[in-house]
């Protein structure tokens, strides 16, 4: 099984000397990358440039069309995927098909947080390492180290014999619904695929690397009671009312899920009374009630941060039988809704990081640790999880104050960066 020939021969390479530097091959693909430096950071303005906030279709396909190109000239496949069917613009899809080594997915997005009518548009550069942009961390120069990456193994004859997949999603930043639509060329990648390596820039510290995301679950906590006269709340007919009843549910989320290591869960609406009336597209509401009648509907949406899948599904279930206890005359439901799924850090995660911290010291940039989970959002990684024998992310370009008017990128991070990814999939390339 890959997996386990994964485990041998990257336990040979971490513990042979020859691990401790570079072979002529290498030595060709970190050379490549410096002398093509200045064309990749041309090729960050252009795509900078570009708006392509989630709902700006028009512009995140313009991006697709500029990077297709690119991959079409290292003899790879590449197309655009259109995105109707989940209301986004689409996915970018290269793939190359060329050999018997471990197959490889690359995973990029097109889309920022900036749509056409943010002040935020254009690519500045502030000094000769520091460049402000919207979405050149976050992930324009990620896609771009990808492109590095792969250019540096063509030069090298070391591509064509490959076997790769990139997938460039649209909607990174805002999922299409529904995500079993949105999210297929991912999860359809990651059955494919064996490694899935994700080129986010993860917590900005090119000394860190994700082997663990948490994921994002929605819920809707739905709340019953029976109206009346504030005068004959908690007589037995009447009981304690949607309200009170919501508040009990709350508070035993707080006291009994908060010791869950890694976890976290919020509240982040809520709406009571009479009536309510609840628009989950705008994410708002309104309601009616007066302060002498006892409330008879409440509604509450939230969402669930968890570590590994066991965790979510233990929390869940947590969550429903805390609501199930319902105080007198009231009723409650809970439905959980979409969302990402959590990434857990598996062995084979921890391995792989192990050969990328490996490839960063040869190349004297030191050792690379795990993110705290804490520390690390959903991300499009996190589809890929349950299938690949290998994952980690963060492997994208350094930078500062993501989705605000100051996101900057260290210009510095991108061969640094594109070199780590190239040496990392040569060596993976003869596992």
């Amino acid at each position: 099984m890959l997996r386990k020939a994964l485990a041998l021969t990257l336990a040979a390479m971490l513990s042979h000397p020859a691990a401790a530097g570079l072979n002529a091959t290498e030595a060709k693909l970190v050379a490549h990358i410096d002398q093509t430096n200045q064309q990749a950071l041309g090729l960050l303005e252009q795509v900078v440039n570009i708006n392509s906030g989630t709902m700006n279709f028009a512009g995140v396909k313009q991006v697709a069309h500029v990077l297709i190109p690119e991959f079409e000239k290292l003899g790879m496949q590449a197309r655009f995927e259109d995105g109707a069917r989940f209301n986004r613009a689409g996915h970018l899809i290269a793939e190359l098909h060329g050999g018997n080594g471990p197959k490889m997915l690359l995973i990029g997005h097109l889309d920022t947080v900036f749509e056409p009518d943010s002040p935020f548009q254009r690519f500045e550069k502030l000094d000769d390492n520091r460049a402000r942009g919207p979405g050149i961390a976050d992930m324009k120069g990620g896609n771009i180290i990808i492109l590095q990456a792969l250019r540096a193994l063509k030069a090298a004859g070391e591509l064509d014999n490959m076997n790769i997949l990139v997938v460039m999603t649209g909607d990174e930043e805002l999922s299409g619904r529904p995500l079993a639509q949105s999210k297929q060329a991912l999860v359809d990648g990651a059955q494919w695929a064996d490694i899935a390596l994700g080129f986010e820039n993860g917590d900005g510290n090119p000394k860190t690397a994700n082997i663990s995301r948490r994921g994002s679950v929605d819920w809707q906590l739905t709340v019953k009671g029976i109206p009346s006269h504030s005068s004959q709340i908690f007589q037995d007919r009447i009981g304690a009312g949607a309200i009170y009843e919501t508040a009990r549910i709350l508070n035993s989320f707080y006291e009994e899920l908060r010791s869950e290591p890694l976890l976290t869960f919020n509240p982040g609406r809520i709406m009571g009374g009479t009536t309510v009336n609840h628009d989950p597209l705008s994410n708002s509401g309104s309601t009616f009630g007066k302060n002498n009648v006892v409330a008879e509907h409440t509604i509450v949406t939230g969402d669930i941060r968890a570590v590994s899948l066991e965790q979510l599904q233990r929390v869940q279930e947590k969550m429903r039988a805390i609501v199930a206890r319902s105080l007198p005359q009231t009723s409650g439901d809970i439905v959980f809704g979409e969302g990402y799924p959590p990434m857990g850090p598996s062995d084979g995660n921890r391995k792989l990081l192990s050969l990328y911290s490996q490839v960063s010291v040869d190349l004297g940039q030191g050792m690379v640790e795990a993110v705290n989970p804490l520390n690390a959002g959903a991300a499009d990684v996190s589809f890929t999880a349950a299938f690949v024998d290998m994952a980690i992310d963060g492997l994208g370009m350094s930078g500062t104050a993501g989705h605000t008017v100051e996101e900057t990128g260290r210009l510095d991070s991108l061969p640094k960066q594109a070199k780590r990814a190239a040496l990392l999939m040569y060596r993976l390339k003869y596992q």
